[in-house]
């Protein structure tokens, strides 16, 4: 796949770059180029990032980082069962349990919440940080949800993290999807509460919150540009009678110029 030229592979974190001191020079700086297409097009292009992650798995699946990047590919496009092959490789290769959580949430994605809850409740979540913790309280909520267990959805969510005023990086989703269970519970009004919570802590837009609460309070977006094209569209074509009045008027100038 191409690649542009000002890709260079050095835009890639230390550590990665130094995973592949292992590989010949040449080499390394092709996987290198790849990886740094799959970071690129990984939120925008999913499919395209998923395409250059084969070809940096092609040249170097025994190097972990490859392998994560691999999986992150594969769970951007939804093949949740490829991804979680790729994350258990690059855990074994590594021994890191950073990647947990989204192991877990590819449980849920081939339709096992039931071992996605076994995964939250495993030794290893004690070995996160916090933020990984945070992660796997939020995917432990969603595999409640995908067993209809909405109220322990809602008991799951509730911690510390989320009771806190200080705003980390976890927060607007944190509280967002608190507010999505009490909304599909039934509960309105503490669901707006929470959504507007969302709402401030939520900085660089990762959430719909305003959106949501919008919704509930009932305000709706009208889109200007296809209001405008709805209104030429059914603007009424001119009727007989006019298009004949102005045939006569044009009739009745040239008769006076005449």
């Amino acid at each position: 796949m191409p690649i542009p030229e000002d890709v260079t592979g050095d835009e890639i974190d230390k550590d990665v770059r130094q995973e592949l001191q292992s590989l010949p020079k040449t080499l390394a700086e092709d996987v290198a180029r790849n990886l740094v297409m799959v970071a690129r097009l990984l939120d925008e292009d999913p499919e395209g990032a998923y395409g250059y992650s084969r070809v940096a798995l092609r040249l170097a699946s025994r190097v972990a980082a490859v392998r994560e990047a691999a999986g992150f590919a594969a769970y951007a496009n939804q093949k949740y069962g490829e991804a979680l092959a790729e994350f258990r490789a690059a855990k074994r290769m590594t021994g890191n349990i950073d990647l947990w959580p989204v192991m877990a949430d590819c449980e849920r994605g081939l339709g096992r919440p039931e071992k996605a809850l076994d995964m939250a409740g495993a030794p290893e979540v004690h070995k996160l940080d916090k933020a990984g913790q945070v992660e796997m309280r939020l995917v432990a909520a969603g595999a409640r949800r995908d067993m209809g267990q909405l109220d322990a959805a809602i008991v799951t969510l509730q911690s510390p993290e989320l009771a806190a005023n200080s705003v980390q990086p976890w927060t607007a989703r944190l509280r967002y999807a608190y507010a999505d269970a009490l909304l599909a519970a039934g509960r309105e009004s503490e669901a707006r509460e929470w959504f507007a919570k969302a709402v401030e802590a939520d900085r660089d837009g990762s959430t719909d919150a305003s959106d949501r609460l919008a919704e509930l309070d009932g305000v709706e977006f009208v889109d200007a540009m296809a209001e405008d094209e709805v209104g030429e569209a059914q603007a009424p074509a001119p009727s007989e009678a006019s298009m004949d009045k102005d045939e006569d008027d044009k009739d009745g100038d040239q008769d006076d110029r005449d």
